[in-house]
């Protein structure tokens, strides 16, 4: 008889299967992200809610590391699309479709090289995509875009980080089974 992987979780105090302490960690992380954009005008909290949900592992471990490939990705593929923006409007001031192509190319090769050396292949996925945004999406600022993207990126994985931080998962475990105790010596 084969168990389905949801069959086999067995959160502490999920009456949804499958919904258990990382995934109300994970909208924790989320809603706190948007909260603090919500006080920053002009603020736009997508790509920092986006590094909050990455960022949410099962443990510090786990959270440093997805974060980490993140946000990492993050920053090597904004440099590089930056840099690759920069080199096609220097060719051709209007831009040139046809000159992204290669250089989508060569930036894809540089941001893979780049995450393979500092050991973060993780960051390959998170690079790549905002690197073909600032290419080829790119708003008429697109210095600040990409900053903003970095920066939204880094304050989501780190929320996320402090949320596992103050909430390991032996500790709200403790905390669901003191509850539990209590609801059940009541009944």
């Amino acid at each position: 008889m084969h168990i389905s992987h949801y069959a086999e979780h067995n959160p502490v105090h999920a009456p949804i299967p499958g919904l258990g302490l990382r995934s109300m960690k994970t909208a924790l992380a989320a809603m706190a992200t948007a909260l603090i954009y919500a006080f920053l005008p002009e603020s736009n909290p997508t790509f920092a809610c986006i590094g909050a949900i990455f960022g949410m592992g099962a443990d510090m471990e786990e959270s440093r590391r997805s974060g980490g490939n993140r946000f990492f990705g993050t920053i090597i593929g904004g440099f590089i699309g930056l840099g690759m923006y920069w080199l096609e409007h220097r060719i051709f001031p209007e831009g040139c479709y046809w000159l992204r192509l290669p250089l989508v190319f060569l930036g894809i090769v540089i941001m893979i090289s780049l995450c393979v050396l500092f050991r973060w292949p993780g960051g390959v996925q998170p690079g790549g995509v905002v690197l073909c945004i600032i290419l080829f999406n790119t708003p008429a600022h697109h210095i600040d875009y990409a900053i903003h993207r970095m920066i939204d990126t880094g304050v989501g994985v780190a929320i996320a980080l402090l949320v596992n931080y103050l909430l390991p998962r032996k500790r709200l475990e403790h905390w669901f089974r003191l509850d539990r105790e209590r609801e059940e010596g009541k009944g």
